[in-house]
């Protein structure tokens, strides 16, 4: 794909072409960007994460770091999982299938992609989705 030089200021507009090369090029480097500010979050983490090596004498500051470990372990994996719906989005772009709900087709609002880029479906297609998951879970048997 190939990308235009993007004014800054530029939001994407009910009154534009839907998906357009501009709607395309915002939202690349609004991925793009994001994407580089996890990698780099996570990156710092993991150097953090590697020299925490001094050992805790007292039990409770043990503890403590334990559980600030267990934080920072369960934080990365949030972010590895987010860079895969990230550079799908990305990919997505490419191939001409961004914006578009991936259950009806429809265009995904542009209000809604502004909020979460990486959106896939609907509003709509997202409630109806939500509720089907709440039946499911209201029908399994408590233990």
């Amino acid at each position: 794909m190939n990308t235009l030089p993007l004014d800054k200021n530029y939001r994407p507009s009910e009154d534009e072409e839907f998906m357009n090369p501009r709607q395309l090029a915002y939202f690349k480097k609004k991925l793009e960007d994001w994407r580089d500010s996890l990698l780099q979050n996570s990156t710092e983490a993991l150097n953090h994460l590697s020299e925490d090596k001094n050992i805790d004498i007292d039990l409770n500051d043990r503890a403590s770091s334990e559980t600030d470990r267990a934080i920072e372990l369960r934080t990365h994996d949030r972010a590895r999982k987010l860079l895969a719906k990230i550079n799908n989005a990305l990919q997505k772009i490419e191939d001409g299938s961004y914006g578009y709900c991936e259950v009806t087709g429809e265009p995904i609002s542009l209000k809604r992609l502004e909020a979460r880029p990486i959106a896939t479906l609907s509003i709509e297609a997202q409630e109806q989705h939500e509720r089907k998951e709440r039946v499911y879970r209201d029908d399994q048997p408590i233990d």
